[in-house]
């Protein structure tokens, strides 16, 4: 597995694994999935307070506790969804961190993310959680999700700490950061700027995109991998898969890997089989001409 610095400073797998949908594993199937994570190189783990209610990170905590060393693998977090609201205020987020230290049963996260922008947000208040989380110990990195350029920008007026990690949706079918790059003053709608230039923006800060949802098309609605609403798509990826002896999803993740801003996707697979077969897109190269050809496939227009 191919490495990379997070932020500029936190080593990492350039694939990540994700904990989204564990929260109804048993701890037999948790401890497998993790070790199969593991020994394909992915030794970064995300997860979030609200996944499976809590219960996946209860899971993952004992699954560290039962296959690895604590200080040989890094877990990433997430806190601000509660009660049908979004909440940046100091004393939810040392509340939070503390309710999903106990239920990892560690003493500390190697990076907190804020999980979607709290429109009552008061970065003074943002900051002053930070602090106290670093004086003692309990968290060492931090990031965002879901925020645009200038949320971040605002974050970063504030807090001590330099925010290493956004995590948005992005995949072939949902490319939107993208696409408003190459349209620019463009009057058609892949020309418009739904998040700030946030591409750039983190290219420029050394702030790493981790893309969440990266087979997933529309807000939730499938995966494209299969869908007989992307045929085009499904035969443009079989045909690089088959070229590098991998798999459609492989090559979706072999997609985004290409692009310059080493944008880093979260594989979200309860399944270790598919987990394994996803970590062989670290070791494939695609051209430029493979990557144009996927993304036109996907429905996206070149002018």
């Amino acid at each position: 597995m191919k490495r990379q610095l997070i932020g500029g400073v936190v080593d990492a797998p350039v694939i990540i694994h994700g904990c989204w949908r564990t929260g109804g594993l048993t701890q037999k199937q948790s401890d497998e999935l993790l070790m199969t994570a593991v020994e394909n190189g992915i030794d970064y783990i995300d997860t979030a307070d609200i996944y499976g209610g809590g219960n996946s990170e209860k899971l993952l905590g004992q699954s560290v506790k039962n296959c690895i060393d604590r200080e040989k693998i890094k877990i990433q977090t997430k806190c601000a969804i509660h009660d049908g609201l979004y909440d940046f205020s100091y004393e939810y987020i040392i509340k939070a961190v503390d309710a999903s230290l106990k239920r990892l049963d560690t003493e500390y996260i190697d990076t907190l993310i804020l999980h979607r922008p709290d429109a009552l947000m008061e970065p003074e208040e943002v900051a002053r959680a930070f602090e106290k989380l670093i004086s003692e110990g309990k968290v060492r990195h931090f990031g965002v999700s879901n925020h645009s350029s200038y949320q971040m920008r605002l974050l970063q007026k504030y807090v001590p700490v330099k925010l290493i990690t956004n995590q948005l949706q992005f995949s072939v079918t949902n490319s939107s950061m993208i696409d408003f790059g190459m349209n620019v003053n463009v009057e058609h709608e892949p020309a418009t700027d739904r998040d700030g230039g946030i591409l750039d923006y983190c290219r420029l800060n050394d702030i790493t995109i981790q893309a969440w949802s990266p087979l997933q098309y529309g807000i939730f609605e499938g995966c494209f991998i299969g869908s007989e609403k992307y045929p085009q798509l499904n035969a443009a990826l079989q045909k690089f898969a088959d070229e590098h002896s991998i798999t459609k999803a492989a090559a979706a993740f072999a997609w985004i890997l290409r692009h310059p801003a080493k944008i880093q996707p979260v594989c979200g697979s309860t399944n270790p089989q598919h987990l394994k077969e996803i970590c062989a897109a670290a070791d494939v190269e695609m051209t430029r001409a493979e990557w144009y050809e996927i993304y036109k496939s996907a429905g996206n227009r070149i002018l």
